[in-house]
């Protein structure tokens, strides 16, 4: 199994910034497609980021383009979540996924539900305050 480990969430005001990181211990992530959700309490779990091992195609959510990038680096076996001009209702628990490599994806949108992912982090807590 391939335990995912999140850090950088932390408390911040509006319109500041965060970067979040994923890594895996004794894992190569380079041939996962890697993806960013979040938890808000009460809520369900919604799709933030994806970047895919094959060509690091990225794709976001509508609610976050324009102000989130997600970004890899196979060298030091990291994913990232850049978060800019953060917003009050972007407070929830973020969590990395990862697609395992013998996964076929048969369509690009089943990159945006929770289920296509097969590993996941134990989250890192982001809150933004007004």
């Amino acid at each position: 199994q391939v335990q995912l480990v999140e850090s950088g969430g932390g408390l911040v005001r509006a319109g500041g910034s965060l970067r979040l990181s994923c890594t895996a211990s004794g894992r190569t992530l380079s041939m996962y497609t890697m993806g960013w959700f979040r938890q808000a309490p009460g809520k369900e779990r919604e799709f933030v980021a994806r970047i895919t091992w094959s060509d690091g195609s990225t794709d976001f959510s509508d609610s976050v383009k324009g102000r989130f990038t997600i970004s890899r680096d196979n060298v030091e076996n990291m994913v990232y979540l850049q978060m800019y001009s953060l917003k009050p209702e972007d407070t929830a628990v973020y969590y990395c996924a990862a697609v395992k490599p013998s996964k076929r994806i048969d369509f690009s949108g089943a990159y945006y539900a929770a289920t296509t992912y097969d590993y996941w982090g134990q989250g890192t807590q982001v809150t933004v305050s007004p």
